[in-house]
């Protein structure tokens, strides 16, 4: 059985997404990338439609890639004009790449009310295009858009685009689920029909609006389509593509049809964070397969249960795609998980040590007031540092003071911080000036802590985040601040609870600058 064949459209599909912009560097970086992990193919972008796109193609032929070709995509040639003479079918041409990918109308229904046109004109635009391009790229790929909305309103028209586009010489017929309406079961059934119809390969491309894009991608290679399409992460106009990072792993580990190289495999993880970061995006926590959730077990029964038998509850093995299991601590963690994650810590605990009962008595009582340690590992590594008598204390507080002041006539809001700490048998006292009452304590805690702690300058606060406990108390509610850090090297995320917001800002700080120093100190 033939392998399948990885169609990327990050660059192009995937940069539609609502509020998201690459770069021509961050395109050629993702493509790098994608290279790396063995896609097939890597669509660009439109040359035919911004500037941007065709400085990418430019420099994209600069790339040396060891396995992926770069992809251009475009149109049809308009109704009024012949493909030779259409501007945007030239910018294909002059794109430079080996193969490329034409879309056309495969649903009377935009043939006649969006084009405007006949049908049979529109099949003479599919036919001369693809003809054309086919005697300027060594492969040209047609997408035939809306074609499953086609199929079930006007199936020998939507029989006859295809055939059009395969008559004149595409070597694959890509059948696209645009409005992403079709269900996993239709998309099966329509597939089969189209494989016995013409006499060229099939393949697949879906968007997420009824959130099943993944599943109507595994259906359709059922149906026998052989080549995919998608994103990474499923990025993509209104809800998104069908999701490579769970189409590949689906394709290679649990239905035997894509030859994928365990080493690739565990790129996955890497891959879905890279572009993510060069998206400006923060990953989705429970993405399938590689999100940090994805095998994080919180409940007592479900942790206990895969330290005896991963196969419980994990469908696949973590470490297989890049991750790794989890286990969170909270109110509903039980000895197992508590013990477990202190191992993940260096800190050697038997789950019948009396002090884990009183450890998670301690979390319970915590999180019953507002605490929340399933994301905040630096600040629950502390706490159980403290419990087990494993901490060093670098610094204790004296005092705080903040104060906020805007005068008629400011622009601003002038926030000051005045911080007293004690180190050994010193004091040390503080003042600065920040933007905000959280930005002024942090400085000036960083300026009270640098005489003695100089690697405290190495930290920096990348995300801050502030979460209402219970939202019928108003303004009074208790609020949890979640902050995360880095040294450049290192991540760590850190809470605070109180119903004074500045509180609980303090001590996610204070954890922060903390965390750190039980990092690069202790030991010392």
């Amino acid at each position: 059985m033939a392998s399948i064949e990885l169609y990327d459209t990050t660059l192009r599909d995937g940069a539609q997404t609502w509020g998201l912009t690459f770069s021509v560097d961050d395109k050629l970086r993702i493509v790098k990338k994608l290279d790396e992990i063995g896609i097939d193919l890597i669509e660009g972008g439109y040359p035919g439609s911004n500037p941007k796109d065709r400085r990418f193609f430019q420099a994209a032929k600069e790339l040396r890639l060891n396995h992926s070709r770069v992809v251009a995509f475009g149109s049809t040639c308009r109704p009024e004009l012949s493909p030779e003479k259409d501007p945007q079918v030239r910018a294909l041409v002059e794109a430079g790449t080996d193969v490329v990918t034409v879309v056309g109308k495969s649903w009377d229904l935009h043939v006649r009310e969006i084009l405007s046109i006949t049908l049979q004109r529109n099949l003479e635009m599919i036919r001369d295009s693809v003809a054309y391009l086919l005697s300027r790229f060594s492969r040209v790929i047609f997408d035939a858009e809306h074609f499953f909305d086609g199929f079930k309103k006007n199936q020998d028209y939507a029989l006859a685009c295809v055939g059009a586009a395969a008559e004149a010489g595409a070597q694959m017929v890509v059948l696209c689920d645009t409005n992403g309406g079709a269900l996993p079961a239709e998309i099966a059934a329509i597939t089969r029909a189209v494989v016995e119809a013409i006499s060229v390969p099939v393949g697949i491309h879906t968007h997420n609006d009824s959130e099943t894009a993944v599943a109507s991608t595994l259906a359709a290679v059922e149906g026998g389509a052989v080549h995919v399409q998608g994103t990474i992460n499923g990025i993509g106009e209104r809800c998104g593509n069908a999701n490579l990072i769970s189409v590949i792993p689906a394709l290679a580990l649990k239905m035997g049809r894509l030859d994928f190289p365990p080493d690739r495999l565990r790129m996955l993880k890497h891959v879905s964070e890279f572009v993510d970061e060069m998206a400006n995006r923060t990953p989705f926590r429970a993405q399938p397969y590689v999100g940090a959730g994805a095998f994080a077990h919180k409940a007592g029964l479900h942790s206990s249960a895969v330290v005896r038998n991963p196969a419980a509850y994990e469908h696949i093995d973590p470490a297989i795609v890049g991750n790794t299991r989890s286990f969170s601590v909270s109110e509903q963690a039980g000895r197992t998980a508590l013990v477990q994650k202190a191992r993940q810590y260096g800190i050697p605990l038997d789950s019948d040590d009396p002090r884990v009962a009183e450890i998670l008595k301690a979390i319970k009582d915590f999180e019953a007031r507002g605490a929340h340690y399933d994301i905040a590992d630096g600040s629950f590594e502390l706490l159980l540092k403290r419990m087990l008598g494993l901490h060093r204390r670098f610094f204790t507080l004296h005092g705080f003071q903040v104060t906020n002041a805007k005068r008629q006539g400011d622009t601003k809001t002038y926030s000051d911080a005045i911080v007293r700490i004690v180190v050994g048998d010193k004091m040390e006292f503080s003042a600065a000036e920040g933007n905000g009452p959280v930005n002024a304590l942090d400085l000036a805690l960083r300026k009270a802590l640098q005489t003695f702690y100089p690697c405290v300058s190495e930290v920096v606060l990348t995300d801050f985040k502030v979460r209402v406990i219970e939202g019928t108390r108003g303004t009074s509610a208790t609020v949890r601040v979640l902050i995360e850090s880095s040294d450049g090297e290192r991540s760590w995320w850190t809470a605070g609870f109180s119903a004074n917001i500045i509180q609980a800002s303090w001590d996610a700080l204070v954890d922060s600058i903390d965390y750190k120093l039980q990092m690069e100190l202790v030991g010392d």
